[in-house]
């Protein structure tokens, strides 16, 4: 079988020669070169760097932006098969991942459990493909990578069904919480109508039992540790502009290793582990200091965590003394109802206020009708209550224009969120015009040739047909081929109709 690079799938006037090797390629070189996050991120333990650094006389940073140039320090994604870069242990809340969520179910069997799987093909060594240049191959990959898993789900899904341990939570009217969306102008309580059934508990109550176990478990183990954190390159932050014309990489000495311009930030963070139950029950300070904000924008909060304060009361004592109380379910609803521009009318001025000096323009005639009205979670228990127009959630324009797509942008002449502030149809990329991305342009199938050598393969008389399903949210998209299927209308169309199901 001929070996399929990336370079197969470019356009013909691309220079193919950067594009060697297999696509898993792309993803390392996009994690080093600040484009892709993922975890695990380094090949060493991130709360050891720190005291390395020190016995080196180097900060974090500069050792570990060293360490990187030298070699000795790597990216797991570049040896996914090494023991110290497995990924041990899998906590999944409510998703699927290992049923319908995650696309290549088999490969999660095999990799991540170790179980009876559903490959039947060879891997890609001994198939004659072409190896990984940026990946450490082995001939035998390691299978059953993980070592725990443990799943939140009131639903026996496929999930549970494959996890070590399965955390029984309750159902929608057993416990208190909010739901909404971006595409519509309510917030939705869930209320605790009954208790939850036999051991069960809510979301927030297991996930503050989990932080409790794990604080009284710390100490003689982790304590005030240093981390440090790769973050890539962020869209609404300056960061957009750091290689803006050609995509070099610095591990083949095309360019410096700069933390935040050719490589990922390079963050160091200090974690209290004991203190981990003390901070999930409790407002961090940060709040005060950096305030709230999103899309680009922040604004001050002072005056909504004094308010905190106030409703929930405040811890006595610990690490989180004098901080607002997140004790229950409620009380962290309310946190997010009195910081939301949504739900607070004197936080959306404030976000309108904050858009308006990037703009030179005043957007608050948006909330200022609004200005005094404080949405609490009993409100919205009593009736539905609509939300307040807000710059950084779309599902109320304005008071009379519920989700309409680029609505204010067009009409309180805000930019777009682009590099230029307009609606920008061409993306000038280095490698999305290598790739035929860079414009809005139909394009035909690409030739995986994975189908081809399926068909006619095992003739049995039978014409054979290959069918692509495509949907645009790829969660429930399908994509296979029908093998020695007789081309009837009628058993196609059923077949259809069992993947939709």
């Amino acid at each position: 079988m001929k070996p399929w690079p990336p370079a197969n799938c470019s356009p013909p006037l691309a220079d193919k020669s950067r594009y060697s090797g297999s696509l898993i390629d792309l993803n390392v070189r996009s994690e080093r070169m600040g484009w892709l996050p993922s975890a695990p991120q380094l090949n060493v333990n991130p709360l050891h760097i720190a005291a390395q650094a020190k016995a080196a006389g180097q900060s974090p940073l500069d050792y570990t932006v060293e360490s990187l140039k030298q070699g000795t320090m790597r990216f797991a994604a570049e040896q996914p098969d090494d023991p110290q870069n497995f990924p041990r242990n899998l906590f999944v809340w409510r998703s699927n991942l290992l049923g319908s969520s995650g696309k290549g179910h088999e490969y999660m069997l095999k990799y991540l459990l170790g179980t009876e799987n559903g490959i039947q093909g060879k891997d890609l060594g001994q198939q004659g493909r072409v190896k990984p240049e940026e990946v450490e191959w082995l001939d035998q990959g390691a299978e059953g990578k993980l070592d725990l898993v443990v799943t939140l789900d009131f639903r026996m899904s496929s999930t549970c069904l494959y996890s070590d341990v399965v955390l029984p939570t309750a159902t929608w009217y057993e416990k208190d919480d909010m739901n909404t969306s971006d595409m519509h102008p309510f917030i939705h309580p869930l209320s605790a109508a009954v208790d939850p059934a036999w051991d069960s508990k809510s979301d927030w109550e297991i996930y503050k039992g989990i932080a409790k176990a794990f604080s009284d478990l710390c100490p003689g183990h982790l304590g005030v540790e240093t981390d440090v954190v790769t973050l890539p390159v962020l869209h609404d932050s300056p960061a957009e502009l750091a290689q803006p014309f050609e995509a070099k990489d610095w591990k083949k000495g095309e360019c410096d290793l700069i933390p935040g311009k050719t490589a990922p930030h390079i963050m160091v963070v200090e974690r209290d582990y004991p203190a981990t139950w003390e901070r999930f029950t409790s407002l961090g300070p940060l709040l005060e200091t950096l305030g709230n904000g999103g899309k680009g924008i922040s604004w001050n909060t002072s005056k909504e965590v004094d308010f905190l304060k106030q409703l929930n009361y405040v811890k006595a004592d610990g690490p989180a003394a004098g901080r607002p109380n997140i004790d229950t379910a409620i009380d962290a609803a309310e946190v997010i109802l009195a910081l939301a521009p949504e739900t607070n009318g004197q936080v959306a001025v404030k976000a309108w206020q904050a858009l308006g000096v990037i703009t030179g323009r005043d957007h608050t005639h948006l909330a200022l009708n609004k200005e005094d009205e404080k949405i609490r979670f009993r409100d919205i228990q009593a009736q539905p209550r609509k939300i307040i127009s807000s710059p950084t959630w779309s599902g109320l324009e304005d008071e009379h224009v519920s989700y309409n797509a680029c609505y204010t942008n067009v009409h309180e002449l805000i930019p777009w969120r682009t590099l230029s502030g307009r609606q920008q149809l061409y993306q000038d990329h280095e490698w999305m015009r290598a790739f035929g991305e860079s414009l809005m342009v139909y394009r035909p199938p690409i030739d995986t040739r994975a189908a081809k050598p399926l068909l006619n393969s095992k003739p049995n008389g039978n014409p054979e047909k290959a069918l692509n399903f495509l949907t645009p949210h790829q969660k429930w998209g399908h994509s296979l081929h029908l093998q020695r299927q007789p081309a009837d209308a009628d058993t196609v169309a059923r077949r259809t109709d069992c993947l939709d199901e």
